[in-house]
């Protein structure tokens, strides 16, 4: 009888150690990608954080369906995808207003966000299906509640949402792109039956896919564009060849205009006479006095953006090296403290 006893107990522990076994590596199979993610997320200055993201963080899929016409819709999807489908919620998002300044001469790519409050992340993405990019995300842009931070393993596991709005970026063919606000109304929503993105969808999906100006306005052309967080939007758009771009669009209409600088006012010819503030106007007109088509290094771009910068307004500048693919990025106008990446 004790033999028996022993078999059974034996039995029944090999039995509950195979059903863990095929319960974790499920688990694993469903959660893998996001669990290795959460596991990069660290802060790496006061209210700067950093996350690598590499597998499939379901953004092709996203855009297999569709894409989405609001952040509503696509904040749904983003918490759907993350939850594998065991969690939905209604997300509202609130309309935001910021300033930036983008530049860019020859090799090198420089970039301003202006808003004066908040926590940002960088973030490594790493697709299965596209390339390898960096870019930077302002954490309130996700919607949380006041004085959220991803700290934690809920928090951060929130925080993998990250990886859908970036606000600018580089990936490894030296293909860079910055959002930047443009006083102009009403709102971007285009209504063909192209795919929909938001603006910061759109970013991802620049960087994700495209190698050069031509493939990312080409990209562009083919997708319907929905502004995001209640405002109109406009891109700085630059490759390693030193070719530079401003894509906007202006009553459903989507311009290309070759600039090596963008404010916050449309540069289309004829289109932006009565848009942006007079600030605008100004810090294009200096920055117009700096391009010398021949910068020597990072160093040199970092104090061209310096000087478009704003206290307690700058809340990060970036600047690229297309070429070498390597960039510096300044928190809260520390310009003698560069956070360097490669990639």
């Amino acid at each position: 009888m004790k033999k028996k006893g022993k078999i059974v107990l034996f039995t029944i522990l090999g039995i509950l150690l195979v059903m863990l076994v095929v319960f974790f590596l499920g688990f694993w199979n469903l959660f893998g990608d996001e669990i290795k993610a959460i596991g990069t997320i660290k802060e790496i200055d006061d209210g700067l954080y950093y996350m690598e993201y590499e597998g499939d963080y379901g953004f092709d899929e996203y855009i297999r369906q569709g894409g989405s016409s609001s952040d509503s819709e696509m904040a749904e999807y983003i918490i759907s995808f993350l939850s594998k489908g065991f969690y939905k919620t209604e997300v509202e998002t609130k309309p935001n207003d910021y300033g930036c300044t983008a530049v860019t001469d020859g090799t090198f790519m420089g970039r301003n966000f202006d808003w004066d409050y908040g926590d940002a992340m960088i973030v490594r993405a790493k697709p299965e299906n596209g390339y390898e990019s960096i870019s930077t995300v302002c954490l309130e842009f996700l919607g949380f509640e006041e004085g959220w931070k991803p700290e934690g393993m809920m928090n951060k596991f929130m925080a993998l949402a990250g990886v859908y709005v970036p606000l600018d970026g580089m990936n490894e063919m030296g293909l860079c792109i910055a959002d930047l606000i443009v006083a102009y109304s009403p709102e971007t929503h285009q209504n063909t039956d192209k795919t929909d993105v938001t603006t910061v969808g759109g970013i991802r999906l620049v960087l994700d896919k495209a190698a050069t100006v031509d493939e990312a306005l080409e990209i562009l052309k083919n997708v319907d564009m929905n502004s995001s967080i209640g405002t109109n939007h406009h891109y700085a758009i630059s490759d390693s060849s030193g070719r530079c771009v401003a894509v906007e669009w202006v009553d459903g209409v989507m311009y290309v205009t070759e600039t090596p600088i963008l404010t916050n006012h449309i540069v289309a010819e004829g289109l932006g006479e009565n848009t942006g503030k007079d600030e605008s106007w100004k810090r294009f007109g200096m920055l117009e006095g700096e391009i010398v088509n021949d910068l020597e290094s990072l160093v040199a771009m970092r104090d061209i953006m310096a000087k478009a910068s704003y206290e307690n307004e700058t809340l990060w500048s970036i600047v690229y090296n297309k070429k070498d693919k390597v960039l510096d990025f300044y928190w809260k106008r520390d310009y003698s403290k560069p956070i360097e990446f490669q990639i």
